[in-house]
């Protein structure tokens, strides 16, 4: 039995996604949550910093990347069989970036052609919200997953705006 989502508690995420004409900047993440996997960069949102401070600092401890020109593109609710914490992932992007991008021990950045992104060693959503991303559609989505490779139960919409525009 699944509880409300509105009753579970939601931990607060960032998701950034870099990119330049015809490519993305993906990060092969190298530990913790989501190890072995291509994605974007980010992470929890920390006591007192607001989502978008979140966001870019993530963006330069992963990647040595600065940005002042993050805009949300995407707010993605996950939600695991077994983990009453919803994660709550806003996401990112930007083609106004400072810097290289820099291995981290926690990612190691990669650009890839929007014609090679690695969907089979993604997350399983990520070949369904990219290409909104990719046209820089706005979107707002929830998949539900039983461990981390099969989606039970999704949705995807695309948005005029964000919760917090």
């Amino acid at each position: 039995m699944f509880c409300s989502r509105s009753s579970m508690m939601k931990k607060l995420l960032t998701l950034v996604l870099i990119t330049r004409p015809n490519q993305v900047l993906l990060g092969m993440k190298k530990r913790g949550f989501g190890q072995g996997r291509w994605n974007g960069f980010g992470g929890k949102v920390e006591k007192g910093e607001t989502i978008l401070e979140a966001a870019k600092r993530e963006l330069f401890e992963e990647s040595s990347l600065k940005s002042d020109d993050l805009k949300e593109i995407g707010l993605i609710d996950f939600e695991f069989v077994g983990d009453p914490q919803i994660l709550e992932v806003h996401v990112f992007t930007t083609s106004k970036f400072e810097g290289e991008p820099t291995e981290s021990s926690e990612m190691r950045p990669q650009w890839f052609n929007v014609k090679d992104i690695p969907f089979d060693t993604m997350w399983p959503d990520d070949h369904l919200w990219f290409p909104l991303f990719l046209s820089g559609t706005k979107f707002k989505g929830y998949f539900l997953f039983e461990g981390h490779d099969k989606i039970l139960k999704q949705t995807l919409d695309k948005v005029d705006s964000l919760p917090d525009e």
